[in-house]
Parts: structure tokens; sequence; C-alpha cells
């Protein structure tokens, strides 16, 4: 194998110092989907120690810190021989006049405005890296899905049911290559009123949204015996939910798993939910021409 092929074969790498836990899981959340591999720091010191020990491809960093702030951490990257070339992009809720060039002139390669727009991180990410480090994108994977054979029949029928279009997006950009046909709902009642519609096989759900959680449709489901068999899976971001977690098993909920989640995994674990015969495969493998 040469060097170059080597090399594409392994994951890029990018190292995320930010000591927030919901931006972090955010950041971690995107890049994971998009094929990237994490490094996590949760503050200043931490991240210099892992960049010098890791060498990213890629370094995102909070510029308000603990222990050592962005600017320092910065300076530090920029003037270790080791470091100095990795691209580093600053996130921050800075938006003063000036701010973008203090930024830039100590060292920062570009910035990120906090909140960042989940729809808009990845790319802004990527624009730093070259081309061939790139990870290849969820929807690339399925445009080269819809391109191939398809099989006579689909799959599972999953509903995904998230108040946040990027979550949604992503789930089914993940599972309709594997022949499941994915229906999408952003709130609890659109998800109502599809579960009564349409027969499905699968729930995904995110348990915390607005005006009503999910807990309150796995009551409605696993209370209706035409719907009760449905399995139910529950995605939940918060470090602070197992009581909700609880009740969830308690009223029949199949799984609860907690953002962010590898790809691979989150495959792996609806595939669990479902009988074998329901499980899918990727588009071609039994219909091949």
């Amino acid at each position: 194998m040469t060097p170059i092929a080597a090399e594409a074969m392994m994951a890029t790498r990018i190292l995320i110092i930010e000591d927030h836990p919901a931006s972090m899981e955010m950041m971690v959340f995107l890049l994971q989907a998009f094929g990237y591999a994490t490094i996590a720091a949760a503050d200043g010191e931490q991240g210099l120690a892992a960049a010098l020990r890791e060498l990213p491809d890629l370094i995102v960093c909070d510029v308000y810190l603990p222990r050592l702030d962005g600017y320092d951490v910065v300076r530090a990257l920029k003037a270790s021989p080791a470091t100095q070339g990795i691209p580093v992009i600053a996130v921050t809720a800075l938006a003063m006049v000036g701010d973008r060039e203090k930024l830039l002139q100590a060292g920062f390669d570009d910035y990120v405005s906090k909140p960042i727009e989940p729809e808009r991180f990845v790319g802004q990410v990527e624009n730093h890296l070259p081309a061939q480090r790139r990870a290849r994108p969820v929807r690339e994977a399925v445009q080269a899905a819809a391109d191939a054979p398809k099989p006579a029949l689909r799959r599972a029928r999953i509903l995904v049911v998230d108040d946040s279009p990027v979550n949604r997006e992503l789930i089914r950009d993940l599972l309709e290559p594997f022949g499941y046909d994915v229906s999408l709902a952003k709130s609890v009642e659109e998800g109502r009123q599809l579960v009564h519609r349409m027969a499905f096989d699968l729930v995904v759900s995110d348990m915390h949204m607005p005006q009503e959680n999910g807990i309150e449709m796995l009551r409605e489901v696993k209370g209706n015996p035409e719907l009760a068999d449905i399995p139910f899976v529950f995605l939940t971001a918060s470090y602070e939910d197992e009581p909700n977690q609880q009740l969830a098993a308690s009223l029949g909920a199949t799984r609860s798993l907690r953002r962010p989640i590898e790809p691979r995994v989150l495959l792996a674990e609806i595939e669990a939910c479902l009988p074998a015969e329901k499980r899918g495969k990727p588009y071609g493998e039994d219909h091949r021409r």
C-alpha cells in the first residue's frame, strides 16, 4: 500500500477544546456523523497537551476556556514547530467590531460564531482541510446507494421524530442506503398523526422536544393495542436524563441511547430492535445484475 493510500484510509482527526458540555456534544455528534474522528478536551491546558500529543489534522477551540484561554492556546500552538501548521478554528460568541481581526492576529485561521449552526458547521470546518482529508459526507453515500441497483422490496419502515432538522436528516441519511423506508416528523403531534396513519416497524424519537416530549408519544403508542408491539428507541443528549430513561423503560421503551453516538453504533442498535427478516442490507448486496 502506498503512503497516500494508507493516509486516505485513516480517519481525519479533529481536536475539540470546549468547556461547555452541550456545545461539545453538538460538535462531536456532527463531526462524527460525517466520518471524522474526534478528540475532546475540556480546558485550555488539556487541549494544548492533547494537540502536542495527538497532532490532529485540525483543531476547533473555544476562546474563553478555564486554566488557559483560547488566545494562549493558539499562540502556543503556532509557536511550536510540531503544531504550527495545524489549522485552528475559534468558536466564540464574540460579535463586536474588530473581533475577527483580533482572532486572526492571535493566530486563529478562522472563527465560527456561537451558537453554532448545525447545518453549516461541518462545511465551515471542512473549508480548512485539504480535499483528500475531508470525510465523504453521508449524503454522498446516499446518492451512491441511490445509483446502485435497488432491492425489489424495502425492509423495515422506520419513523423518526425529532425537532432538530439536522438530526432528522442525519438519521435518514444513515438508514436509507440500507434499504429502510424512513418517515420524518418534526414534533410529537406530527409523529402521532403518522403512526396512526402508516404501519411502522420501529419508532426512533428524541426524548426532549418543545410542547410535548417523546415520553408522551411513548405512552400513547404503548397504550394502544394496535401499536403496542412497535419497538420504540429514544435518543437523548442530556447528561441528567437517568430518571426519564428509567421512566421510558418502565413504559415499554426498547432502548434509550445517548447522543453523541457514532453512526455505525446507532445503526447496530436500531437493527438489534428489528427481527432478522426486517434488518437492512446495503443496496445491491442481494440484487446485483
